[in-house]
């Protein structure tokens, strides 16, 4: 389920409280005093069996007794009663419910769980349910107030979503202090209905809400929540805090992904992905919200640092080195201008130090040459307080000056309660500002951090000349004999050549099953080799000695096979040897050893791994985590986030790698799990890269039994691959196809050289171009929401698209046509809406809708030709056209 019934939820217009109670401090008692002094312009109905009033207002014995159904219920009943009563709601039509109950995790009467039993009781009714075990809700708008918190919320744009309970009411009290009002305030619980996904789903379409906070313990229903948190995070800023950063240590596993990728490193991952924003406290939540909304978007990540105190600058620089941020270096000509404004002892570099004598005019002047500074790409103000200059003096001079700087602005005054004049004095101009530089400087990663997870939400691929097409059916025949011989792991052979199977570089490999065979295989290969123990149960070589490299010649050979196994028989008496494996010594000194990998988490499913590799690489531990599926620009951001991708860029005499083979070897990875269930974890150590390109030396895979279909485990749904095919449109072939991120360029040439009146019919307003943003919103889609279909004729061209968004819950999508002129009326547009139409309707959408403009007369006979039906709006400038898809099916 998903958003349906949550409007009841969230915005009613009657509650019962069932279990209402006048018991001093309970929390029956609690909720009705709530209530009433929350402001709740609807009926509130008490019910108790055993009292008539409650709260000085008449009470019902139960649910079917009351006037009418609640459109929310709150139930604060014991635990076991919790089912009935809740199956009692759903027979008289309550359709959302609070369950502020604890304890329903215990047995119920006949099996299960007594929350089993309440899910049960509300899903033939389509009850929604928050909670169990929850402080309840506040909607301070409608003065909604179905919890037990202590106090009440103020009214206000931001939205908070907590599942720990203690912790929302002691943040209700903090926010209450600080004058933070909320659109929506929410206890999650158990969470055993409404979830988060739901809750994003709900928010980030909501029009009162502009920012959405989260405290998170645990997530479930991963595919969901990704898709609700991409869909809001488009929308507004989304602001995280995540318990369980220092978990006490991931398993072992057999792969060095599997050890290293922990389970708070993939949440990192989700979060960064969809383009949320993480932050550590709870205090940062409210900050970064706040410097979301006033900060004007960052384009750079350079930060200028301009202060009356030399102290204050200090901090501020070490506050910015420490969280990776760039400290701006001033150019000669901005240091030059600074000379002519400044006494000469200022600190001529960045911080910018004006003396601490200094009067307001000397800010204005250094506020004037840093406003023309181009190495600056955001500004942080500081003031301390002296006694030569009064700051609200210096406010009035600079506030208007900050105001209209072109870009980012943060400000700081420090000192306690004499500051407050100067703060919100920048507050009423919409200005950030904070108590203290290390504050500020967290502020300004924020901003940093928001930026670069929202041009991973955004950002397109560069098009591809080709897509990339594995031999699926060789790997998969790896893969099934290995489990046909009862086995897990893949043997080295087994597993580089699956790797081959994805267009991955390896290196050739021979298989010996004694001695001479090996030097045999050495000579066929060319000295210097490599030689290494082939055994089902030894998953890492070289923690037996099972590696041997650079042998230079037969002696060299048989020596270490013999070392070799006598090591295995030491160390491994349990292992059986199957032979070795023999190899070119791969010569390339100047190569990177690198670990790309896949792991599986158990709640997103495959992740994949990058980070410095060799032997020590779990105790370096440079590593960087993704989800899958992956392009070539989400590769580069993976490896971006990495220490070594500073060495893989060049330095001194060594040479950039090439990138590009280093991004198409992550990507066929990321493929190669998307394509395979039964891969679930897979090593490539090392996997060398210089600048002629990357190969792989070593690989490591485990393989398991898989059921169901292969995306399914997947938290992002890749590209559907399966829905391409050929069509002919009057005797001229075209590609049909779902839309690419790399198709941006093709969409913008689309719609650019579309004509006028075409744009009109399609976006209901005359229009010369189509934004960048809404380009990477159309070609960037979660598939398992939404489709477009494009044709692409030979050249590459785009020439004509159908597309359609569905509701979370897949009741309804709404689509969208348009055709090239000069494909226009030669039955491309019936083609392109008869596929989306089969498609919706074999994914079970319930119906198809759109509105075209009154005069769009080729559109109405489109859909009247197919069966829609056809009605005017009540502004009568448009038309609803409305498809049963089930009927119709």
């Amino acid at each position: 389920m998903s958003i349906r019934h949550l409007e009841h939820l969230f915005r009613p217009a009657s509650v019962a409280v069932v279990g209402a109670s006048d018991r001093e401090r309970s929390i029956g008692a609690l909720v009705m005093r709530n209530l009433r002094e929350g402001g709740f312009s609807g009926p509130v109905w008490p019910v108790n069996p055993r009292h008539a009033t409650i709260a000085g207002q008449q009470a019902w014995p139960d649910v079917a007794a009351l006037p009418e159904a609640p459109e929310l219920a709150v139930v604060c009943t014991p635990a076991p009663t919790v089912p009935g009563i809740v199956a009692q709601l759903g027979a008289r039509g309550t359709r959302a419910a609070v369950v502020l109950t604890a304890g329903l995790k215990a047995p119920a009467e006949g099996g299960g769980t007594l929350e089993q039993a309440m899910l049960a009781a509300a899903r033939p009714h389509l009850l929604r349910i928050l909670g169990p075990n929850c402080v309840g809700l506040l909607v301070p708008g409608i003065g909604l107030n179905a919890s037990f918190a202590q106090a009440s919320a103020r009214h206000g744009p931001l939205a908070f979503v907590s599942q720990s309970g203690a912790l929302a009411t002691a943040m209700l009290d903090w926010a209450n202090a600080r004058g933070i009002g909320f659109s929506h305030f929410i206890s999650m619980g158990d969470s055993a209905d409404v979830d988060f996904g739901d809750v994003l789903d709900y928010l980030g379409s909501d029009p009162g809400t502009r920012a959405i906070l989260m405290y998170i313990e645990s997530i479930s229903a991963a595919r969901k929540f990704m898709s609700a948190a991409r869909a809001a995070a488009r929308n507004k800023p989304v602001i995280v805090v995540k318990a369980g950063r220092a978990p006490e240590g991931a398993k072992a596993a057999a792969s060095h992904t599997g050890a290293l990728a922990a389970s708070d490193a993939v949440i990192d991952a989700a979060i960064r992905r969809a383009g949320m924003l993480r932050v550590d406290t709870l205090e940062d939540l409210f900050d970064a919200a706040e410097t979301l909304a006033r900060a004007r978007p960052l384009r750079g990540h350079r930060l200028g640092m301009v202060t009356n105190g030399g102290g204050a600058g200090v901090l501020a620089a070490d506050a910015l080195s420490l969280a990776h941020g760039t400290l701006a270096t001033l150019e000669d000509t901005t240091r030059q201008r600074l000379d002519a404004c400044l006494p000469p002892t200022w600190s001529h570099g960045n911080p910018v130090d004006i003396i601490g004598d200094a009067p307001a005019q000397r800010y204005v002047e250094a506020l004037a040459v840093l406003r023309d500074a181009p190495e600056i790409d955001a500004l942080l103000f500081m003031h301390a307080p002296t006694a030569v200059v009064p700051r609200s003096d210096v406010a009035q001079a600079v506030v208007p000056l900050l105001r209209e700087f072109p870009r980012p602005v943060l400000s700081c005054w420090l000192g306690a309660d004499r500051s407050d004049p100067a703060r919100r004095a920048c507050e009423a101009a919409g200005l950030p500002t904070y108590d203290t530089p290390e504050r500020a400087v967290t502020a300004f990663m924020h901003l940093v951090n928001y930026q670069r997870n929202q041009e991973v939400l955004t950002q397109a691929p560069p098009a591809a000349a080709e897509h990339f097409r594995a031999d699926r059916e060789a790997a998969l025949a790896i893969v099934e004999a290995v489990l046909a011989d009862g086995r897990e792991m893949l043997t080295e052979p087994e597993a580089k050549a699956l790797l081959a199977a994805y267009g991955i570089p390896v290196v050739a490999t021979k298989i010996a099953r004694d001695p001479d065979a090996v030097v045999a295989a050495a000579a066929e290969v060319g000295y210097p080799v490599v030689v290494k123990i082939l055994s089902r149960e030894i998953s890492h070589k070289s923690d037996v000695g099972g590696v041997a490299l650079d042998l230079k010649d037969e002696h060299e050979v048989r020596l270490a096979v013999r070392t070799m196994q006598r090591r295995v028989r030491e160390l491994r008496p349990d292992a059986h040897l199957d032979g070795f494996t023999v190899q070119q010594m791969v010569l390339r000194p100047r190569a990177h050893e690198l670990i790309a990998g896949v792991a599986s988490d158990p709640v997103f499913g495959p992740v994949l791994l990058f980070g410095r590799g060799g032997t020590a690489v779990e105790v370096i531990r440079d590593r960087a985590v993704a989800l899958p599926p992956l392009n070539a620009t989400l590769a580069a951001d993976l490896v971006s986030r990495t220490q070594v991708s500073r060495l893989l860029a060049g330095y001194r005499d060594r040479l950039p790698v090439d990138h590009a083979a280093l991004y198409r070897a992550l990507v066929q990875m990321s493929q190669l799990v998307c394509d395979l269930p039964q891969v679930v974890e897979l090593d490539i150590n090392p996997l060398l890269a210089d600048d002629q390109g990357v190969i792989a030396l070593d690989a490591r895979v485990r393989v398991q039994l898989a059921g169901g279909e292969a995306a399914a485990r997947l938290a992002i749904r890749p590209y559907p691959t399966e829905l391409e095919s050929w069509i002919e449109v009057a005797d001229t072939p075209l590609m049909l196809r779902p839309i690419r991120p790399e198709d941006e360029a093709r969409l913008r040439d689309f719609y650019a050289e579309a004509d006028p009146q075409d744009l009109r019919l399609r976006f209901f307003s005359s229009r010369r171009e189509v934004p960048r943003s809404e380009l990477a919103r159309y070609s960037q889609i979660d598939y398992d929401r939404e489709m477009t279909f494009v044709a692409i004729d030979g050249h590459g061209g785009l020439v004509g698209e159908v597309r359609a968004a569905c509701d979370p819950d897949n009741r309804e999508a709404e689509f969208a046509i348009q055709v090239r002129r000069d494909w226009q009326g030669r039955g491309l547009g019936r083609l392109l809406l008869e596929r989306m139409i089969g498609y919706l309707a074999q994914r079970g959408t319930g119906r198809l809708v759109g509105v075209c403009l009154r005069e769009n007369d080729a559109m109405a006979a489109l859909a009247r030709c197919l069966g829609f039906t056809i009605e005017a709006d009540a502004d009568r400038k448009a038309v609803r056209l409305s498809l049963d898809l089930q009927r119709a099916g």
